[in-house]
């Protein structure tokens, strides 16, 4: 079953189980999901249609990134399975580019529920905030994974690129707490 059919509780329950996936990846894609919906929220309120449009169009890419999570890191497993350390290098190179999409997405909306909270309506600066909170979270655990299964690729540039998504999320972050 894929994560936009998932019930919030079963999905916490496969999450809190004791299997390879989902994990971590999906963790944070469901945190810019949350993140991406709050500010849809927040745009939608306070008229800005094109931030609203912007945050329906991710919460959807982070979902199905929840997904592409479990499947590139299933890669993994069996390429471990096999004991293929070339196989594995492979995959674990794969399996970066979910988690660095979950950086993107989530440190764009990062700096858009910043935007939403520095909006004169103050109805919707704590949905902001919470979704900057959010999205900034997101940012750095999806940046985190990519530097783990980057681990043998010190000089891979996805890497510096993770960094600088958690640089940018956290400014926005700190933005909206101003």
């Amino acid at each position: 079953m894929d994560s936009s059919e998932r019930s919030v509780s079963a999905f916490l329950a496969a999450l809190g189980a004791p299997t390879p996936a989902p994990a971590g990846g999906a963790a944070s894609a469901v945190a810019c999901a949350l993140a991406a919906a709050l500010v849809e929220l927040a745009a939608g309120v306070s008229d800005h249609p094109d931030v609203a449009a912007r945050g329906a169009a991710a919460r959807e890419q982070a979902i199905q990134l929840a997904d592409d999570d479990a499947a590139a890191y299933g890669q993994v497993i069996d390429a471990r399975r096999a004991e293929d350390a070339v196989r594995v290098a492979a995959a674990l190179s794969h399996a970066s580019d979910v988690p660095l999409a979950i950086a993107e997405t989530a440190a764009e909306l990062a700096e858009l529920a910043a935007d939403m909270a520095t909006t004169d309506r103050e109805s919707v600066r704590g949905d902001a905030i919470a979704g900057a909170l959010l999205a900034e979270a997101a940012t750095a655990a999806a940046a985190r994974l990519v530097a783990i299964n980057l681990g043998g690729a010190p000089a891979d540039p996805r890497r510096g690129r993770a960094r600088e998504l958690s640089r940018r999320a956290a400014e926005a972050r700190d933005r909206a707490l101003a």
